[in-house]
């Protein structure tokens, strides 16, 4: 099967093509480059995402969840920004053409593309090892888009949902000891968590209105937080106790699920500042439907510090997910 054929077969439907606002796309798949067409007052948001075998997700796999997953995660990243989704191309490297494999990712993509409202309007196919590269485009109001470097002393430290359900799901997806009372429920629950995140960009376009800085946690709460405590030149301060866990994650020793929601990284919620002349929002939030949690505050200085219950301890910069750092599943 050539390029143009495995296109038009697995990837050129109204199901991909057209999950978005078409009248944002003025040219999609087929041509040499999509068109998309910015709104005055509007800006762009781009972003790529790379998902290796054996280092992004385990060789044991359904193709469909694969195809989700990596929509998904890429789209997060508009999350981040507070961005709408609108669309993105697909870069896919293949050590072979098996069709079972190509409609299970295929019809997992279009399951994430219609859940994300983002239309497929390009991308490149090639042989080689398996390689799944995924840019996204995103629109922000001018001036909207939530950065890192906003936060101010005496801001909220929040978070859109639990933590560690991502650690969590990988543990029960590569079939590590699991604790006796996990049950089936917890651990399709999980399960989804990681194969199927669920990208909060419903919320960030309300967070745009009010939060002065955020980002997603995708390689652990301790990393990403320094992530936003370094660019807006600020400390953070975590409590441990009000971090929010799930109920299947609470099934695990307290030292484990500490350490996944610390540190476990692929969560993919938002992590955000929020002015304390804000703070009545939360329980409009909340009464919304969306899990908010405060978990700390920002202040004066430089860092992240854990408040573990007896005392600040700083966070030294061990490490969260690393790219880099050899198969991490």
């Amino acid at each position: 099967m050539g390029e143009f054929e495995l296109v038009r077969r697995f990837f050129r439907s109204k199901a991909l093509e057209q999950a978005g606002d078409r009248q944002m796309v003025a040219l999609g798949i087929g041509d040499d480059a999509a068109l998309l067409n910015v709104r005055p007052g509007y800006r762009s948001v781009i972003s790529t995402d790379s998902m290796v075998e054996s280092v992004h997700f385990p060789s044991d796999y359904i193709s469909a969840d694969l195809g989700y997953r990596a929509l998904a995660v890429a789209a997060s990243d508009l999350a981040a920004m507070a961005a709408r989704p609108v669309a993105f191309t697909l870069a896919l490297t293949l050590p072979r053409t098996d069709e079972a494999w190509l409609e299970g990712f295929s019809r997992g993509l279009a399951c994430a593309a219609g859940d994300l409202r983002m239309s497929l309007i390009g991308g490149d196919t090639t042989r080689g090892p398996l390689n799944i590269g995924v840019t996204v485009f995103g629109e922000v109001a001018s001036g909207a888009e939530m950065r890192r470097d906003g936060a101010h002393p005496g801001d909220l430290l929040c978070i859109s949902g639990p933590l560690g359900d991502g650690a969590a799901g990988l543990a029960v997806v590569t079939g590590q000891d699991l604790p006796a009372g996990l049950t089936e429920a917890d651990r399709d629950y999980l399960r989804r968590r990681f194969w199927s995140p669920q990208v909060h960009w419903e919320f960030g376009l309300e967070l745009a209105k009010v939060a002065s800085a955020g980002l997603d946690v995708s390689d652990g709460l301790l990393a990403d937080a320094g992530h936003l405590a370094e660019e807006s030149g600020v400390g953070l301060q975590i409590r441990l106790a009000d971090l929010p866990l799930s109920s299947a994650l609470g099934c695990w020793p307290a030292a484990q699920r500490d350490a996944w929601m610390l540190s476990g990284g692929d969560d993919y919620v938002l992590l955000f500042t929020l002015p304390r002349a804000s703070e009545p929002q939360l329980n409009v939030w909340r009464a919304a439907g969306w899990p908010v949690t405060v978990i700390g505050r920002v202040v004066g200085g430089e860092g992240v510090w854990l408040d573990r219950g007896d005392g600040l301890e700083t966070y030294s910069g061990a490490p969260g997910y690393q790219h880099f750092g050899g198969c991490s599943v």
